[in-house]
């Protein structure tokens, strides 16, 4: 018999969740969830937003640290993949939805991950300890408004980033990067479902927030997918 998962659940008041972020996190259903490393990662990913999963990936061991906080988990994909630089590393959880929750938590179980039920477009007041690394893969362009209202992400994070640490993350871009026909296609019936909110983010924007907020950054666009990352 399997050993249940031993984690730290902090909830928030569903009162600080605006209509448009609980629509966005709401998609992910147990079932969506059951196929979702399968039709995003592996599928949608390469062939309608043209980035490779590997670069994903790889994007991914570059920046991840021993002491990590990972923001809009998933599946947990990356996160059971990776290489972490030691052997036991401190893993903390946030998303809104409990059901991608539960599912990373129990998929890397053997770090024991916290986790953190939260709005992260809100002032985040969990008592959270400092990171070297904090991901945001496949996130941003989940969340409402415009690219430029999204930067309250990186305020709401970065005092949990230690000095020298650094914040990543990769997001589908709405403007900019049109690459081809199901991207288009693709792109406008998510944003339409509330599962995307891009329409309006663009590498220029993006740029913007990242000089607002790290002394260096560095920013990469692969198809339809910006890299970026930053630290001071």
């Amino acid at each position: 018999m399997r050993r249940p998962v031993k984690t730290t659940t902090n909830k928030i008041d569903s009162t600080t969740v605006s209509e448009e972020a609980a629509a966005g996190a709401a998609v992910y259903s147990n079932l969506l969830l059951s196929i979702y490393d399968l039709e995003v990662l592996m599928f949608e990913l390469q062939y309608i937003f043209k980035c490779p999963l590997k670069k994903e990936m790889d994007f991914f061991n570059e920046n991840v640290s021993g002491t990590h906080l990972d923001v809009g988990v998933g599946t947990g994909y990356f996160l059971d993949k990776c290489n972490f630089p030691v052997a036991k590393p401190t893993v903390h959880l946030i998303d809104l939805n409990a059901n991608t929750l539960r599912k990373t938590s129990k998929r890397i179980r053997r770090y024991k991950p916290a986790q953190y039920q939260c709005n992260v477009m809100e002032p985040i007041q969990a008592d959270l300890p400092l990171f070297e690394s904090i991901s945001a893969i496949n996130f941003l362009h989940c969340l409402p408004g415009t690219m430029l209202e999204k930067e309250i992400v990186i305020r709401n994070l970065k005092p949990f980033l230690q000095d020298g640490g650094v914040f990543f993350g990769a997001t589908v871009l709405g403007q900019g990067v049109d690459v081809g026909i199901l991207y288009r296609h693709a792109n406008t019936i998510y944003n339409k479902k509330s599962i995307f909110s891009n329409l309006s983010d663009n590498i220029t924007d993006l740029e913007i927030i990242l000089k607002n907020n790290f002394n260096e950054y560095s920013l990469e666009t692969v198809g339809s997918v910006a890299f970026f990352s930053g630290h001071d």
